[in-house]
């Protein structure tokens, strides 16, 4: 039988190889038992993005709930992460689960699991249900939805006009509508393409519509898998692009030449509005692969920045433990307190599309705003596919600090919270870290310039292949 480990952000497998309705339900049982071992709630909401099979393998969950006596609300059709997080406080649940992969290649599938505060679980509780994933496991006759709905303990809900309702309580909607700026949006045929459709009608729309293959992409909202949206920006008068990811919990965002806008920039832009025009505050917790221009705004506005491990469920233990204004990390996932401590895409979007409406100023003018504060930077990535053992033989030396210089580029400092980060000359680095979530070798770099930040990406390439 499989072994299920789940990573930084819940199990995934690819479909039909390991991802199969005797292992989901495998899961599906191991967390019915965390549910009733831990709580008299034995409650939980269920939802699956547009990824191949998901209504399959979330009648397969629900089936294996129910048959352990939880109650399940769940949608008929698909919905976002954000969703079946924010639905599970609604509900007051104990958990929410995801049938997802988020933003990985269309081959795969997953299952995440949500806390009762509408944020992933802890990493204790994780461990928790995984040490209960059974070796074998009869699983029950597996129901089909219209079978399901009609279960006593099944209760269909619409998590999207839950989460619309959610928005419009605390978005000036009508102003972003009639600001006279022109938005566009790629639902990278991710969850999120219906909630943008309905709030902003007069957007753009690319990609929102129903195929669950992703056109043979991966739905990851990064600049290289978006130059359809980035042409059609540059070739329009759209004022401003969002993109999401599959699971619709990852923003990607463009300024009106087309140009991307990377999650560092995107978190100083919501510390600078949030604190300035909103009046919060609060502590700042990011992901070391972060840029290190994010402490030098929360030192201008006095506010605490905390460095926490990769992967979102970290910051939101501190999110729900601590005063929060923001959490963020460098993929683009990033919550906010005025919000359920949990990534949003689209909620972070329209963050940004209320401050152009609001200010009247385009992206690139706030983005010159923050450098007042900053100073300007860029920042890239490499995903280095390598071999095993070659990967493995990369992150010895990384952990012996063998690597004194790259190239022409003189390490001055280290730090190995979680990954290896090189500092450099200046308020230059370089990180290297393996994915959680995927066979790859990540390499960051941070720089003065986008050039600048190619070239360290390239001579650190060169030298841990060499």
């Amino acid at each position: 039988m499989t072994t299920i480990k789940f990573g930084t952000d819940g199990w995934r497998a690819i479909i039909a190889q390991e991802f199969t309705t005797e292992n989901v339900a495998r899961v599906a049982y191991a967390t019915a038992l965390w549910i009733k071992e831990n709580s008299e709630n034995h409650s939980a909401v269920v939802g699956f993005d547009c990824r191949f099979g998901g209504k399959l393998f979330t009648e397969t969950t629900i089936s294996v709930l129910i048959n352990e006596g939880i109650t399940v609300y769940t949608s008929e059709i698909f919905v976002s992460t954000p969703m079946v997080s924010l639905s599970t406080t609604i509900h007051s649940a104990y958990t929410g689960i995801v049938i997802t992969a988020s933003h990985n290649p269309p081959s795969y599938n997953g299952f995440k699991i949500k806390a009762h505060y509408g944020g992933p679980a802890v990493q204790a509780e994780i461990d928790a249900v995984e040490t209960k994933i059974p070796s074998e496991f009869k699983k029950p006759t597996i129901l089909p939805f219209d079978t399901l709905k009609d279960h006593k303990l099944v209760h269909i809900i619409d998590m999207e006009q839950e989460y619309i309702d959610h928005v419009r309580k605390n978005f000036d909607i009508d102003k972003i509508n009639s600001c006279g700026l022109k938005f566009g949006y790629d639902a990278m045929y991710g969850a999120g393409q219906n909630v943008i459709r309905r709030l902003i009608p007069n957007a753009t729309l690319l990609h929102a519509d129903y195929n669950p293959s992703f056109d043979g992409q991966a739905p990851e909202p990064i600049a290289r898998n978006l130059s359809e949206f980035s042409n059609l920006i540059a070739n329009s008068d759209i004022d401003s692009g969002l993109a999401t990811d599959g699971d619709a919990d990852r923003i990607g965002l463009f300024d009106d030449n087309g140009k991307f806008v990377d999650s560092h920039h995107i978190i100083l832009l919501l510390i600078r509005y949030l604190v300035e025009f909103k009046q919060e505050e609060g502590n700042v917790y990011t992901s070391f692969s972060c840029t290190s221009k994010i402490k030098s705004i929360c030192d201008h506005y006095g506010l605490d920045h905390h460095v926490t491990k990769i992967g979102f469920k970290y910051i939101c233990e501190e999110m729900i433990s601590n005063p929060t204004l923001l959490g963020g990390e460098e993929s683009g996932g990033i919550a906010v307190n005025t919000h359920i401590p949990e990534r949003d895409g689209i909620w972070m979007g329209l963050i940004l599309w209320e401050y152009m409406a609001n200010t009247g100023k385009s992206l690139n003018t706030l983005i010159e705003e923050v450098y007042q504060i900053t100073g300007s930077f860029a920042m890239d990535r490499f995903d280095l596919h390598v071999p095993e053992e070659q990967k493995q033989a990369i992150i010895k030396q990384c952990k012996e600090k063998s690597f004194n210089n790259f190239e022409d580029y003189q390490v001055t400092g280290f730090e190995d919270i979680d990954g290896f980060k090189f500092l450099l000359n200046e308020d230059n680095w370089v990180m290297i870290r393996p994915s959680g979530t995927e066979p790859v070798l990540r390499v960051y770099a941070q720089a003065e310039n986008s050039d600048e930040v190619l070239k360290i990406l390239d001579a650190t390439k060169a030298t841990i292949l060499s």
